[in-house]
């Protein structure tokens, strides 16, 4: 594989080292793109992202960049907070919000380390939908669209188009039932839910208190490696060598590749993907796991604990004059949980303990795959004109990425292949709780046969 092939960050900074390109020049063609795409963005900072890039090539020059992707222009989810900025959540009742007074740590870790933040992308409102429709700040458009407009993904919309379309190499996420892998797998990219508790949740505008969790929508594994050690301190360099696959165990449910929900595309390039690692000496069990079974048919029959978390956080807004603003179908689902009986929500609470403990247990160091979407991306304009269809979609859209959400699993969603159309599929590859590192370096070797 030729890294230089990838076309992404880190292919960018090693530009900058060899004086091939400049974080000046490469911030300015993405301010040109930026401003020219519809509905990616709901903000852009260019006095900012000016100074940070000029600052960033002068030491380029000087030989001391202050890390690997120093210079490197990516931009955030408008749940971030960006000093001078609004955070609106992509609500309309948060348009005349004040402008944050300061970064949120996680903007404040990737500045230190010279990236450049050219501004704030568009999502569904308050991150609550995993196909990325926006009434307010207007729809982003997958660029992979066949002739006729495609969803983004939800909730990180802005974020993955952004990147898909070229405009920045790295953007940020959340993700609470599916927000950065959904998009990441209807535009063709890498996309990484981090443990909930890997980094710095403040100055991040919540949406379910024990589900979110952030993390990067990138073009490669090593972007989004390269992410996660800068958000938690540590400098990059050097940068890993994919190990390999051989002896690695793999888990891969049966019922849920056999699942008449999962579309052929996306089933016979999971399963090609099988092949390539049962190839590469992996071992691939294809078997139903108990303990993700038990977690679909536990939020299919007791509902999603999000919801109860996101009524209980936006309940005041829902009981205000100021509801009506609210996109209705939000305001639907939000207020779908207000009935909610406490004693369902403490079952699913207990119940998550228990399955996340069996989940362990179960897998004993495998590595979970699955589709990371059932489908390709949806045609859009169905979707505006029919509630119904809407809701039966963005529940079909979340059903596969909810499971990881609610046991906290990290996960990387991978591009698969694409369908007759060129649609993107992709496959998710999940370890428990806290097994973040070891799913990163799997999935670096992963990408690295898959790309071959």
């Amino acid at each position: 594989m030729n890294p230089q092939s990838l076309n992404d960050a880190t292919a960018l900074a090693e530009a900058f080292a060899q004086g091939r390109n400049d974080p000046v020049q490469a911030l300015e063609q993405a301010l040109e793109l930026a401003e020219g795409s519809s509905s990616v963005f709901i903000s852009l900072c260019p006095s900012r992202a000016r100074r940070e890039a000029e600052a960033a090539a002068a030491r380029w020059r000087d030989g001391q960049p202050l890390s690997l992707l120093d210079g490197v222009p990516l931009a955030w989810k408008d749940l971030f907070d960006v000093a001078g900025s609004i955070t609106t959540a992509a609500a309309q009742v948060r348009r005349d919000a004040s402008p944050a007074l300061a970064d949120a740590p996680s903007v404040g870790r990737l500045c230190r380390a010279g990236l450049v933040s050219l501004g704030k992308t568009n999502l569904s409102e308050f991150a609550y939908s995993g196909l990325g429709l926006n009434p307010h700040f207007g729809t982003p458009i997958n660029p992979h669209s066949d002739g006729q407009p495609r969803i983004p993904g939800g909730s990180s919309a802005g974020s993955a188009v952004a990147v898909a379309a070229g405009i920045v190499p790295i953007a940020m996420g959340t993700d609470t039932a599916g927000s950065i892998r959904i998009p990441a797998a209807f535009n063709g990219l890498v996309g990484y839910r981090a443990s909930c508790q890997r980094y710095n949740r403040e100055g991040v505008f919540p949406l379910a208190e024990s589900l979110d969790s952030l993390g990067p929508l990138t073009r490669s594994v090593r972007d989004a490696w390269a992410i996660d050690e800068l958000l938690r301190g540590a400098d990059p360099r050097p940068l890993p060598v994919p190990r390999t696959l051989a002896g690695q165990r793999f888990w891969v449910d049966q019922q849920v590749l056999d699942d008449s929900r999962t579309e052929p595309a996306v089933r016979a390039n999971l399963l090609d993907a099988i092949e390539r690692l049962q190839q590469a000496g992996a071992q691939v069990d294809l078997r139903p796991l108990h303990s993700l079974q038990a977690t679909l048919q536990l939020i299919q029959e007791q509902g999603w604990l999000g919801a109860a978390e996101a009524f209980a956080l936006h309940q005041p807004l829902l009981d205000s004059e100021y509801a009506e603003q609210l996109d209705p179908r939000v305001r639907r689902r939000l207020e779908s949980a207000r009935q909610m009986p406490a004693s369902q929500l403490l079952r699913l609470y207990q119940a998550r303990r228990q399955l996340q403990q069996q989940l362990r247990d179960e897998l004993d160091g495998a590595v979970l795959i699955t589709p990371t979407v059932a489908h390709v991306a949806p045609p859009l304009a169905p979707l505006e004109a029919d509630d119904e269809l809407f809701a039966r979609t963005n529940l079909a859209t979340l059903r596969l990425t909810m499971p990881g959400s609610f046991l906290d699993m990290p996960g990387v969603a991978l591009p698969s292949g694409c369908d007759a159309q060129g649609l993107p599929s992709s496959m998710l590859l999940s370890l428990p709780q806290g097994e973040d590192a070891q799913l990163l370096a799997t999935a670096l070797a992963v990408e690295a046969l898959l790309r071959r």
